[in-house]
């Protein structure tokens, strides 16, 4: 059996019942059956509390080891965070290249009248179809998805 207190320490409540007198339908129940908080990212309570008096995982905030301060995330340096915005910006302009040149090539007459196809007249007919062109059209059109979707999402760490 546990104490009535350690079970909050541990981030657990009791379960509210009937007594067990009622319709002896909660008789057979254990007494020690209590629930766990469900998400593992709240805090543990350390008193009884309702689900909205919780505090979100980012409001939370961490328990420090001996009473120190924490320890703060160093900022990255100027060179890492150069390197970053010149990789993504060079990979949205990749994309963004790549993407194009999908969407436009394959409704060009190069497409299909290319001399590396010239000498395989079904692999020619293959391409030349329009489900072909639609297929990397469709790619071109992700590939500037994704890249502007990158551009989109990117953040600088503070």
């Amino acid at each position: 059996m546990h104490e009535v207190g350690s079970e909050f320490a541990l981030g657990m409540r009791p379960i509210p019942r009937l007594p067990d007198g009622h319709n002896g339908q909660t008789h057979g129940l254990a007494q020690t059956t209590r629930a766990m908080i469900s998400d593992p990212k709240l805090p543990f309570a350390s008193e009884p509390s309702s689900v909205g008096e919780l505090k979100s995982p980012a409001d939370a905030t961490a328990p420090s080891v001996s009473g120190q301060l924490p320890v703060p995330r160093p900022s990255p340096s100027f060179a890492r965070l150069w390197l970053r915005r010149i990789g993504v910006l060079l990979f949205v302009f990749l994309c963004a290249t790549l993407g194009v040149m999908l969407m436009i090539l394959p409704w060009r007459p190069e497409w299909s009248d290319n001399p590396l196809l010239l000498s395989y007249p079904t692999l020619r007919q293959m391409f030349a179809s329009g489900f072909a062109r639609g297929v990397a059209t469709g790619l071109g059109a992700l590939n500037v998805w994704i890249g502007f979707w990158e551009a989109i999402q990117y953040r600088e760490e503070e």
